[in-house]
């Protein structure tokens, strides 16, 4: 869904993605037509990611090793708590250093034991992922195959499994500064009040941009991208596979109509 017009194409411009479900499906590789198609697309305008997942998981979607960083102008992992600019690092947070270590092993045994609790029918390993600027929380684990995770999304819809944990973790931690998002198929981030998404825009509000339109599926109250869909210093786009992005950036970008010619020159009498 579309908020606002068309955005002149130049490099002064950013466009900014979500990665699982909009440039990838869930946890898979981009395909290569996309990618050639996102490459040149950077041709127009700057071009950035922005995923909860950290840079290896990102790195095996969308490239490989250091691939990713030279294919994108930003590259921020873990809600832009690891933030990459032209192929470098240039900043790290940790979430055990903002919330201290009481809290996070309270969190931590919390979750264990709710997740203890849950019967399902099947379950694999990691379950907490300690990440620097969350932890991600999968009820069935992590090391799940693929049709695992689509069957345990399937029970997850009709029996709120994510959701009901997601109360449970509210109630236990009210006031305790923490945030609570879903995304994905399988799980959901735990982390401080404020680094979510819109954490990235504090770097890329000293960059001189004229516009950030951001691109994200899981838009919606309680979703991963909803702040930063919503945020005023972004233009948000819902979007609900890759090949919808790129078909939003093509007609953004590639098949904007020409600006109107100027209007006839009047003579002086």
């Amino acid at each position: 869904m579309e908020r606002t017009s068309s955005p002149p194409a130049d490099r002064t411009v950013l466009c900014l993605f979500d990665v699982d479900g909009t440039l990838t499906a869930p946890r898979e590789k981009i395909d290569p037509k996309l990618d050639d198609f996102f490459q040149t697309l950077r041709r127009k305008v700057k071009i950035g990611i922005v995923g909860g997942s950290d840079y290896s998981k990102i790195a095996e979607q969308l490239g490989e090793g250091d691939d990713v960083i030279n294919k994108f102008d930003y590259v921020f992992a873990e809600n832009g708590t690891v933030q990459y600019k032209d192929g470098t690092l240039l900043s790290k947070h940790a979430i055990q250093n903002q919330i201290g270590e009481e809290l996070l092993q309270d969190l931590i045994n919390f979750c264990l034991s709710y997740m203890g609790l849950i019967k399902l029918p099947k379950k694999r390993g990691t379950f907490i992922e300690f990440r620097n600027g969350m932890l991600n929380i999968s009820p069935i684990g992590r090391s799940c195959t693929p049709e695992e995770r689509i069957e345990f999304s399937e029970i997850d819809k009709r029996e709120k499994i994510r959701e009901k944990f997601v109360a449970a973790l509210k109630e236990e931690f009210a006031g305790k500064g923490l945030r609570f998002t879903k995304g994905g198929l399988i799980s959901f981030d735990v982390f401080p009040e404020g680094w979510d998404k819109r954490l990235c825009l504090e770097l890329l509000d000293r960059e001189g941009l004229d516009a950030i339109y951001f691109f994200g599926n899981e838009t919606s109250d309680g979703g991963n991208d909803f702040e930063i869909f919503n945020d005023p210093r972004t233009i948000g786009f819902t979007v609900f596979s890759p090949a919808d992005t790129a078909r939003l950036c093509q007609e953004l970008f590639f098949d904007a109509p020409p600006p109107p010619p100027p209007p006839p020159e009047v003579l002086m009498p």
